[in-house]
């Protein structure tokens, strides 16, 4: 087993600055190549409290802010207009970040495109969902309107 340090959060594993065993290869082979991931050291400590704190600073301040944050996600579908050819087949796919930009455009707030998660790729126009987690209770499920354009 590895001890390791997680520098982003990894689904069904934890969050930023947890220390977590896993086996040696998902270790090797995965976490620590994607940068997902540090060894455990004792010096260590001093770099769990940094990214602690910075994670502290990107999570939204009060339950109540995220709840706010929620229903306006929900209320409406956020529209993203991406290339596409004539049968509807998208030029690439929806990524994250792209999700991100297409809410902070809306004016509905800023989000964090890790803790967006897409759960089948979206490669067609359409209306599809995504979930982004806002506390570690709170996710909302956002409405996206893939039209073509540019």
């Amino acid at each position: 087993m590895a001890k390791l340090i997680l520098t982003h959060e990894v689904t069904g594993l934890g969050a930023p600055g947890d220390v977590v065993d896993v086996r040696d290869g998902y270790a090797r082979n995965y976490l620590v190549p994607q940068g997902w991931a540090v060894h455990w050291t004792r010096g260590g400590a001093k770099q769990v409290e940094q990214i602690k704190s910075a994670r502290a600073a990107r999570e939204h301040a009060t339950f109540e802010e995220a709840q706010d944050l929620k229903a306006k996600l929900q209320a409406a579908p956020v529209t993203l207009t991406v290339k596409a050819g004539t049968s509807g087949r998208l030029f690439g796919s929806v990524k994250t970040s792209d999700v991100a930009d297409a809410v902070a455009a809306a004016g509905i707030g800023i989000l964090d495109k890790r803790k967006i998660e897409i759960v089948s790729p979206i490669k067609a126009l359409g209306e599809h969902e995504a979930t982004v987690r806002l506390r570690d209770e709170l996710v909302a499920t956002i409405k996206l309107k893939v039209v073509a354009g540019k």
